[in-house]
């Protein structure tokens, strides 16, 4: 009876989530439904549930590091740090397309959040790429897909949340992550310069900057780009734990706001009205999905799905593929953070029952969920980007075809050469 009324619960979720009912609600409405349905199970156990999945240490990096993202834009580091990212790409076919995703990977460090980094890049930079001749379609595109890079650059909230539920380090999460952030920097620079040139999008300049201006284009992003050194160094020293990391992360972005003279009393309460808005719907998520997490343990789900597929495949890779191809069909419809807490707990054991790599399994996972963020038709990067540029859901799709070949390819590169997630791992540890 028990995997029955699992598989309701599930069914429950599913058609809550497809009716755009808000994904904690959708999930707790699962939970309740088997607490209804299964008598001898006390329905407290939902609260205590609910609470202790917010309850970890761990978790405290999520706020902490959204605050620091925060008060890193209000401190006009974004503006100076998009400066050198012109500096250095501006030269290059499609100038400010370039731009657009090296600032992503730079930025990546700094906020940590990619709904946040593709909502200040439509309203920055998609308005001087429409003047620059660029379509508004071809801007949205880049806009969402570098965004992507984000939640894979250390400090990633999807590397702390993975981690916290899968019990696998966080400091070496967030090491892991700059291998795939880096392949996939490198490979949609490459793109964009590909169709650029195609289109004839014009660079920003002729030739490399001068060096006295990239000296001050670099003085003024040296601060800044401190930060992810600051907080792997001293997470690899054991100065400071990754929660402690958010802590340092928000003390440095307040000294920034000083030395720049840009962030006064009022910012800092705006942030701090920021952070919690965008830390409560997350933890919310958090909450009603550790109580679905603990039904599926309850009733030995992720066990007996173990030896189901270890029975059914047996090579690594040949499941490695399965994964990838129901995580991005997942990841179509629900959102990233809920499916990642409602389906590591699955996936995670049965990946260690095949001898792979914990680090290179969250990375795989955790790319998927990036992918996610951008497949219709439940794509938060694709309607934040298209809300903000005004850019049609249709036009957006047929124009980022390209980039989702790119993703899929860079999906299998990291799937068949674990080198790319744990080579640098390996280098620091």
């Amino acid at each position: 009876m028990g995997i029955s009324v699992v598989g309701l619960a599930a069914i429950v979720m599913l058609a809550f989530l497809f009716l755009k009912v808000p994904v904690f609600i959708s999930v707790f409405a699962g939970s309740i439904t088997y607490f209804a349905l299964t008598p001898n199970v006390p329905t407290q156990i939902i609260a205590q549930r609910v609470i202790s999945g917010i309850e970890s240490i761990p978790l405290l990096a999520v706020p902490f590091f959204m605050c620091a993202g925060v008060y890193m834009n209000y401190s006009g580091v974004t503006k100076r740090v998009m400066n050198f990212a012109e500096a250095l790409t501006g030269h290059m076919n499609g100038g400010l397309a370039q731009v657009n995703v090296l600032l992503s990977t730079l930025m990546g460090g700094l906020s940590g959040s990619n709904l946040a980094d593709a909502a200040m890049q439509s309203k920055m930079l998609v308005p001087e790429m429409e003047k620059k001749g660029f379509s508004k379609e071809f801007s949205s595109v880049v806009t969402a897909a570098s965004a992507m890079i984000t939640p894979l650059i250390p400090p990633g909230i999807a590397m702390i949340i993975y981690g916290s539920i899968a019990n696998v380090s966080i400091g070496k999460l967030f090491i892991a992550g700059i291998g795939p952030g880096v392949l996939l920097c490198a490979s949609m620079m490459i793109l964009v310069s590909i169709i650029s040139k195609k289109r004839g999008y014009k660079p920003v300049r002729e030739k490399f900057i001068a060096p006295r201006e990239f000296a001050s284009a670099l003085k003024g992003a040296a601060l800044p780009l401190l930060l992810p050194i600051i907080i792997i160094g001293g997470i690899r020293i054991g100065m400071f734990t990754p929660t402690e990391a958010g802590a340092v992360a928000i003390i440095y972005s307040l000294f920034l706001g000083f030395v720049y003279r840009e962030m006064g009393m009022k910012e800092v309460i705006a942030g701090l009205k920021e952070t919690i808005t965008s830390t409560s719907s997350i933890m919310l998520i958090v909450g009603a999905a550790s109580a679905f997490a603990w039904i599926l343990t309850k009733e030995r789900i992720p066990q007996q799905l173990t030896e189901v597929i270890i029975n059914t495949i047996s090579n690594k890779y040949v499941f490695l593929m399965v994964v990838n191809v129901f995580l991005i069909f997942v990841g179509m419809f629900i959102e990233g953070n809920a499916s990642m807490i409602v389906l590591v707990p699955l996936l995670a054991p049965v990946a260690k029952a095949y001898g792979i790599d914990e680090i290179h399994f969250a990375m795989i996972f955790i790319f998927n969920s990036a992918i996610g963020c951008i497949t219709p038709p439940m794509g938060t990067l694709m309607f934040v980007t298209c809300g903000i540029t005004k850019c049609k859901i249709k036009t957006f799709i047929k124009e980022a075809v390209p980039f989702y070949i790119l993703l899929f390819t860079c999906l299998i590169l990291l799937t068949f050469f674990p080198i790319f997630s744990t080579g640098v791992v390996n280098l620091f540890y």
